[in-house]
């Protein structure tokens, strides 16, 4: 495919990262207003098991489709294609459909093995009926990417996401007066109908488009070679992804064990894993939508000049993106310390402040991370980033098996920390060895640290003047969009980063 359908295939599904993210974020709001912090924590402890039904089920099938549906149609081989989508489909359902089975007669008894909380066993149950939905919607959205029509993805991402709100809205009030056991229950009844609906958009998206195209060829590959190159390029990728899954439900799981060592109770616990995992993280990681989608942007670019051994564009390219990705971590960093209360208390309601502060001093290694991990994808390096994710999981872990029970919350917070270190010092280390790359420190770290300190400095006096004034949600308004102008002009007045900066990383052949 020609360069401008790659531009519009990576524009399409950035503007769909970002209005989910934005709807994810509204929605994260509402739920965690309507059913507290111990609702979300009940919530976010559920979700690794979602993951993981994803990553068993159809996480390697997806990827493996998109790649094979792509080689198949650049040879003309339209027959080819569709089997491929069936096999795959029948494959993924059933995987589906065995989860949801054996999840929904054992809710009960995960629910409390592994989670110690009866309560989530109805929400479970319904979590799983939307796992056979999520395969098969999974599956035809790997359809649709190995055509490089990525508006049919983007679209079901963003309506999924709107039946979610929806449904949480319409059941939160009904289900709350029930008890925590229900609200929890109604939110997750939001996923199971936003999967629902997302399949059957991408379903009849799949029908109209084989009519319109008219892909009348007949298969020229054996079901029995087809299904083989299918489970086999299928198996590793979902390996991968299982393993971090499994590891991340592990964390998930051990951490309100240990919180109510340090001395919580159970309802604590949970509140206080709520408040990180549902409230403060996706806050952190709201404004990381447009590094998201740089990140993306990477893969192809740095694969394409690897392949054409062009060293010299990959290093520019490279370069120019950790510096941009530095100075929005950093600033970003500045923005969370500095705000950190009145975030918590505006948005949602709660008190996070030291959490968001301790979060926001992590914020330049979380963004260092996504950017890092799109060049190691572009550079083929798939192998060195799951090692990387099972370093940072270990650590992680350590610290929540040892720190927590002593140090709380803190001691997971810190953990996070030097994980994030360890894994961004090993990519960079990697990057530079493979591309030779000049690590800038004075331009990606002390110009944009200098520039965050003067600005928070800055905005500690002017902050309360303004929040005298006025009301809560304008004043934060009028107090983030100033503190962007001065870091964006001491960030220009120190050299750090130009106009001409930008244009290089806009630049496109």
């Amino acid at each position: 495919m020609a360069g401008k359908g790659i531009i519009e295939s990576t524009l399409i599904l950035t503007i769909a990262n970002v209005i989910n993210r934005i709807l994810g974020f509204g929605y994260r709001i509402y739920m965690s207003n309507t059913i507290g912090s111990e609702g979300m924590g009940m919530y976010q402890l559920i979700m690794p098991l979602y993951s993981l039904a994803w990553s068993i089920s159809c996480s390697g099938f997806t990827t493996t489709v998109s790649k094979l549906v792509a080689g198949e149609k650049a040879r003309n081989n339209h027959g080819n294609m569709g089997r491929i989508l069936k096999q795959a489909l029948a494959i993924t359902t059933a995987l589906g459909v065995l989860l949801n089975i054996i999840l929904f007669f054992t809710a009960d008894i995960v629910a409390l093995s592994m989670f110690r909380d009866e309560r989530l066993g109805l929400a479970l149950r319904i979590l799983s009926l939307s796992f056979p939905f999520m395969a098969a919607g999974s599956c035809i959205r790997g359809y649709f990417m190995g055509l490089r029509e990525t508006a049919v993805p983007a679209i079901s991402q963003v309506f999924e996401q709107c039946v979610r709100m929806a449904v949480v809205y319409l059941l939160s009030s009904s289900f709350m007066n029930r008890g925590l056991t229900y609200a929890c229950a109604g939110a997750v009844c939001g996923i199971f109908l936003g999967e629902v609906f997302s399949f059957l958009f991408v379903i009849a998206a799949y029908k109209g488009f084989k009519e319109k195209s008219k892909f009348n060829k007949p298969p020229t590959m054996a079901s029995s070679k087809t299904l083989q190159m299918l489970i086999f390029m299928a198996a590793p990728l979902t390996f991968n992804r299982i393993s971090g899954s499994l590891l991340a439900t592990f964390e998930n799981m051990i951490l309100p064990r240990k919180l109510i060592a340090f001395g919580m109770s159970n309802s604590q616990a949970i509140s206080e894993f709520g408040k990180i995992s549902g409230m403060a993280m996706p806050l952190i990681q709201f404004l990381s939508a447009l590094l998201v989608s740089l990140s993306m942007s990477l893969v192809p670019a740095v694969s394409e000049s690897v392949t054409m051994k062009n060293f010299t564009k990959i290093n520019n390219t490279v370069s120019k993106v950790m510096l941009f990705t530095t100075i929005t971590g950093i600033g970003a960093s500045g923005i969370f310390i500095l705000f950190s209360n009145e975030l918590g208390r505006i948005i949602y309601n709660q008190d996070i402040g030291q959490i968001l502060t301790l979060l926001g001093i992590m914020c330049p290694f979380i963004y260092m991370h996504m950017t890092l991990s799109g060049i190691l994808n572009g550079l083929g390096e798939q192998v060195f980033i799951f090692r990387n994710s099972l370093i940072s999981s270990f650590i992680s872990i350590a610290f929540i098996m040892a720190a927590v029970p002593y140090a709380g919350l803190d001691g997971y917070i810190l953990g996070s920390f030097c994980a994030l270190v360890t894994v961004c010092s090993l990519s960079l280390n990697k990057i530079r060895k493979s591309t030779d790359i000049d690590i800038k420190i004075i331009d990606w770290f002390i110009k944009p640290v200098l520039s965050t300190i003067f600005t928070v400095l800055t905005m500690n006096m002017i902050k309360p003047v303004i929040f005298k004034s006025l009301r809560d949600i304008p004043a934060l308004i009028i107090c983030l969009t100033l503190t962007g102008l001065i870091y964006i002009i001491m960030i220009m007045a120190t050299g750090s980063f130009s106009a001409c900066d930008m244009k290089a990383i806009l630049r496109r052949k």
